[in-house]
């Protein structure tokens, strides 16, 4: 079997307990909505899958790119779609037990910690950062990573500012890796990932859905 990087073997501990916890998290859905008996083996088959994923799993620079933690914190839904996929579930299934479960596990996490985090995200520290890693991006470094660019707000927008990202690290490991038709289960994940935090995400097209760019759009939820 192919290696994994060393950073991500670095994560693989962490990264393996998160997925232990989602199938923790799902089991209920699985046994309820897909009518899988079998739920060890469905779990053992997953956590084999994953240790697959981990080794397709490219390089995109490591701590020093803030996209290495998109892929550690959700590459391991492609292995749960490939498994789910293989046992005849239907895709909008599988989609929404994926996005519920991952709701569920983002709400294990304390509301201040999980509010404070959407503030160091939204504030100006951040969004300086934001602009210095989008022009950086355009130099692709790692050819699997993401490529973006940082929108400031129009005269009359309502957002705070916004992310067009012209390349997906997800879209590139999809199409090398024959995952294409559970791509959007990804994308589909980013509207809680934002919301538990407290950050209003608006987007009306992505690259999975073959538009030329993601248009992420940013705001403090009205709670905030």
């Amino acid at each position: 079997m192919a290696e994994i990087h060393p950073f991500y073997e670095q994560h693989r501990g962490a990264m393996e307990a998160a997925m232990r916890h989602r199938l923790d998290l799902a089991e209920a859905m699985l046994s309820e909505r897909a009518h899988l008996s079998d739920i060890d083996g469905i779990r053992q088959e997953v956590m084999d899958e994953f240790e697959i994923v981990l080794t397709q799993m490219p390089y995109v620079g490591g701590a020093a790119s803030r996209m290495s933690d998109f892929f550690m914190r959700l590459i391991g839904f492609m292995a749960i779609s490939r498994v789910l996929r293989r046992h005849g579930m239907s895709l909008p299934v599988i989609g929404e037990i994926e996005r519920e479960t991952y709701k569920a596990q983002l709400l294990t996490v304390p509301e201040a910690e999980r509010l404070a985090s959407g503030r160091q995200f939204m504030s100006a520290e951040n969004q300086a950062l934001l602009r210095e890693q989008a022009a950086k991006s355009h130099q692709q470094e790692f050819p699997e990573d993401f490529v973006y660019d940082f929108v400031e707000p129009d005269t009359g927008d309502k957002f705070e500012f916004g992310i067009n990202y012209k390349a997906c690290g997800f879209c590139k490991f999809a199409a090398r890796h024959g995952d294409k038709e559970i791509l959007p289960h990804i994308c589909g994940l980013d509207f809680d990932a934002y919301a538990t935090r407290g950050i209003h995400l608006e987007r009306t097209q992505t690259l999975a859905g073959g538009a030329g760019h993601c248009n992420f759009r940013f705001s403090r939820l009205a709670s905030e």
